[in-house]
């Protein structure tokens, strides 16, 4: 396998580096232990030689011991071991086997083949077909003329044995002579051969790791200076093979990398551009989506937007009602004959209409779609549009559409925006919606209190005139003067207090809060009060809480109104104590002295009810507690709690 083609590929045992390295450690490890065995075989040749040697130095002398016993004819007891010792001797010479006499002799060595074996076996005939028999003979005959015959023939050849012998001894030191010279050539090239294989294993060390991680810190210095063209030679196969082979496409990519960095700057530059403007096209647009705008300007807004961010030459924004038709609120770059055409569609009538049900709908270019249907605004000169839904909660409202007079593809990042912007703007659609339905019922419950104000006392107090000028056309017929008389009074008196009252219901309901400034609003409203009626009153404000919110705040005023009405028109008090303590929890009291009442007195007058149910559904709508204190003669005590959990965020 090629390197170059795969660097971190497994190569094959041979070229491994670690494969060289064992190859090289057994070799040495083989070469060492052939010297030594080598040595060692010679030590042991030259151990069994030196035995020969004594053995044999010892046959010359026992062959003279064994000479002199026969001669002076000793006992058999005493020349037999000597014969047998003699065979003994020769044996072990032959077999190698030492002495075998039990006294621990040493292995004995005798080459199997040579001069020193035949000279042996020379020996060794001598002693069994010559020597031997002349002894044996001399010991065993009983006539003293053979006994000496025999000894003599023993003495008359035992020269020549000796000689034998002698030239066994000679052949055996020649040869150790010889082997203790190899042993010292072999010691010698043994030592060399430690010292060649040194330098052979510190040269291939060299050739295979050193050089290679030299050559490797070399050229990663010089990468590290900026010098880009350095590359490594790739002079073997094994393992710093695929290093170098690494190392020089690292290189490569490097210069590569550095060559195209200012491209791919621009192209991140560009990328990051993109996504800013995104980012910017986002929270422009939702910025203008959270401002107080009515539904028209919302989506005429919207549309200016998303055509400047993605270039478009025409739009449209429609909302879906409740009977599935989609109604044109907003439009950019179209005709009139399509405003005309398409000013309410339904949902399956065109593109624009099936996107509500399908989804997405983008069409790069109108010409791929062929001609089975018909479109108005490729008739228009679109070439492509995109479609997207108008979402609030998952539900569809709405659709948007893009124009563009030129073939246009919309990336998925523009789509996953403008996907995005579809769900602000049917946010903000449905915010203005449910604004308009929080003012619409906010107006319908002050009219529902202005129609129980009117009610309560004016109606009341025409019905009172009303019924004095049908006594007062009763008296002009029968020409009573007198009931004329007391009747004008009651009618100016009458006419008087409708005409306060309608002023006051008028400046109540006409009452705004300047800069939210409560405390401020209050004063006014008992200054009013002891202009009106002469009372003498006092506002206490205590706490250091925040202040309500504008609605909450609007709201006690309302009631605190409603009571100073209630005192000037029913309770002829003389002083009014109002206590306002601002803490976590918001309470509002007002107090008098007047003649007070009981709550069922007031229900069943009628007259007195008619503030009391109003401040009970003020303070209903202010999520308080209003509670009523009063008891005839002793005063009235009016007392509005607003609980921690129940103020709004001013």
């Amino acid at each position: 396998m090629d390197p170059a083609a795969a660097p971190f590929a497994p190569l094959p045992p041979h070229k491994r580096l670690t494969f060289r390295i064992l190859l090289m450690t057994l070799i040495g490890l083989g070469l060492t232990m052939t010297a030594i065995g080598y040595t060692l075989l010679l030590s042991w040749q030259l151990e069994g030689g030196g035995t020969v040697i004594n053995e044999a130095g010892s046959l010359r002398m026992r062959s003279y011991q064994l000479g002199l016993a026969l001669e002076m004819h000793q006992r058999d007891s005493a020349v037999l071991p000597e014969i047998e010792r003699f065979d003994q001797i020769l044996r072990s010479l032959h077999t190698g086997q030492g002495d075998q006499s039990g006294q621990g002799g040493q292995p004995s060595f005798v080459p199997p083949r040579g001069p020193i074996h035949e000279q042996l076996l020379r020996v060794q005939d001598g002693w069994t077909h010559r020597m031997q028999v002349h002894a044996r003979a001399a010991l065993e005959t009983a006539d003293p003329a053979l006994r000496r015959q025999a000894i003599t023939l023993y003495l008359q050849e035992l020269p020549d044995f000796v000689d034998d012998i002698n030239l066994l001894v000679a052949l055996v030191e020649a040869d150790l002579a010889g082997k203790t010279t190899w042993l010292r050539l072999c010691q010698t090239a043994l030592i060399f051969l430690a010292l060649a294989a040194s330098i052979a294993v510190l040269y291939l060390l060299y050739l295979w790791i050193v050089g290679p991680v030299r050559r490797m810190q070399a050229g990663i210095a010089r990468m590290s200076m900026n010098d880009l063209d350095v590359r490594l030679p790739i002079e073997s196969a094994d393992e710093f093979g695929q290093l170098a082979c690494a190392f020089n496409q690292m290189a490569d990519h490097v210069r590569s990398v550095h060559r195209t960095l200012e491209q791919r700057v621009a192209e991140k530059t560009a990328q990051l551009q993109e996504q800013n403007d995104e980012v910017s096209t986002l929270y422009e647009v939702t910025g203008f989506l959270s401002g107080a705008h009515a539904i028209e300007a919302l989506c005429g807004g919207f549309l200016q937007r998303i055509m400047a961010r993605l270039q478009a030459d025409g739009g449209t924004v429609r909302i879906l009602d409740e009977r599935g038709h989609l109604h044109l609120t907003v439009h950019e770059g179209v005709s009139e004959a399509i405003i005309e055409a398409e000013r309410c569609l339904k949902v399956d009538d065109c593109l624009c209409g099936s996107a509500t049900q399908q989804g997405v709908i983008i069409v790069r270019d109108f010409h791929e779609l062929g001609e089975r249907r018909r479109y108005r605004c490729k008739e228009e000169g679109a070439r492509s549009i995109g479609i997207f839904q108008i979402l609030v909660r998952e539900q569809v409202i709405g659709s948007f559409s893009l124009h563009f007079s030129h073939p246009r593809e919309i990336s998925a990042d523009e789509r996953r925006l403008l996907e995005t912007l579809g769900r602000h703007l049917g946010s903000a659609i449905e915010n203005q919606r449910l604004i308009a339905r929080e003012k619409e019922f906010a107006i319908a419950n002050e009219r529902n209190l202005l129609a129980q104000g009117l009610h309560d006392s004016i109606a009341q107090g025409l019905n009172f005139l009303n019924l004095q000028v049908q006594m007062l056309e009763d008296s002009l017929a029968r020409d009573r003067l007198d009931e004329i008389r007391d009747i004008a009074p009651l009618l100016r008196t009458g006419v008087q207090e409708n005409y306060e009252d309608v002023r006051e219901l008028l400046l109540n309901f006409r009452t705004r809060l300047q800069d939210s400034n409560l405390d401020s609003e209050m004063r006014k409203a008992l200054d009013k009060l002891q202009r009106q009626s002469g009372l003498q009153g006092q506002i206490t404000l205590t706490g250091d809480g925040p202040p309500l919110a504008p609605e909450q705040q609007l709201q006690v005023l309302f009631i605190l109104q409603e009571a100073l009405s209630n005192i000037r028109k029913h309770a002829r008090a003389q002083q009014v104590q109002i206590s306002v303590d601002n803490r976590q929890d918001f309470r509002m009291t007002v107090t008098d002295d007047g003649h007070g009442f009981t709550l069922e007195s007031a229900r069943a007058k009628g007259l007195e009810h008619v503030g009391l149910r109003i401040m009970q559904e003020r303070a209903e709508r202010l999520g308080a507690n209003l509670e009523i204190d009063s008891q005839p003669g002793h005063g009235t005590r009016i007392a509005l709690t607003l609980l921690r959990q129940e103020r709004l965020v001013a």
